[in-house]
């Protein structure tokens, strides 16, 4: 039975993000690996930071493992760290880079496996986004492909309470395909899938599913 998922919103590791002592229990550990991947390029260290602070406050520790370009990910060294995390949290910033350097590799491979094989896995904003298959398109808003962790499922990310006034939301909803369930987020706000495969949300916000442009219930998820 895989683990418990988390995709999250955006601006994670603060106050309204209190699920984390729950993920971090679920683990049954106390250490959090944070994968900087999508701030390679926006000070991945600070993201580390960050993380180490909040999940400090929770009775836990966080480090980061450096995979911030594809030759980090195809590191034998580096999927073993993954393969054998109890919790692993894909921190916020571009998803495509995030996509790029993950793809097909054995630090991905590795993810999965620990998943498939009870560890907690989170990701906010990019690594909520990415998750997923289809992927949100942060350039327009349209669709392109995701890893695929959870198939037939897209995230909006740092969503408005009015997700229509967003132009790119707006866009992405119009696109989605029949029958594509869009899980619209607000930061410090997530989406909680159990072992069990039941979906429940969590956190400062309220998350909001759309399907064919109507919102719908989180029994429209798939399971």
């Amino acid at each position: 039975m895989s683990g418990p998922l988390a995709l999250v919103g955006g601006d994670e590791w603060g106050p309204g993000c209190d699920f984390d002592a729950e993920l971090l229990e679920a683990s049954g550990g106390a250490e959090v690996l944070v994968l900087p991947t999508a701030a390679a390029y926006e000070h991945p260290e600070r993201a580390v930071a960050t993380a180490a602070g909040w999940f400090s406050s929770l009775g836990g520790t966080a480090r980061g493992l450096d995979i911030l370009q594809r030759g980090d990910a195809l590191d034998p060294a580096n999927a073993g760290e993954v393969r054998a995390a109890r919790f692993v949290y894909l921190c916020g910033g571009s998803p495509l880079h995030l996509r790029s350097v993950l793809k097909e590799t054995p630090v991905w491979e590795a993810l999965a496996a620990a998943w498939d094989d009870g560890a907690v896995v989170a990701g906010s904003s990019a690594g909520a986004m990415v998750l997923c298959d289809p992927m949100v398109d942060p350039r327009g808003g349209a669709f392109t492909v995701g890893l695929g962790m959870v198939v037939n499922l897209a995230v909006l990310a740092h969503a408005k309470a009015d997700v229509t006034r967003d132009h790119v939301h707006h866009r992405t909803l119009a696109l989605a395909g029949a029958g594509l369930p869009v899980a619209a987020i607000p930061e410090r706000s997530a989406l909680l899938r159990d072992p069990d495969g039941t979906w429940r949300q969590a956190g400062a916000g309220t998350v909001r599913v759309f399907v064919d442009g109507v919102e719908a219930g989180l029994d429209a998820l798939p399971g």
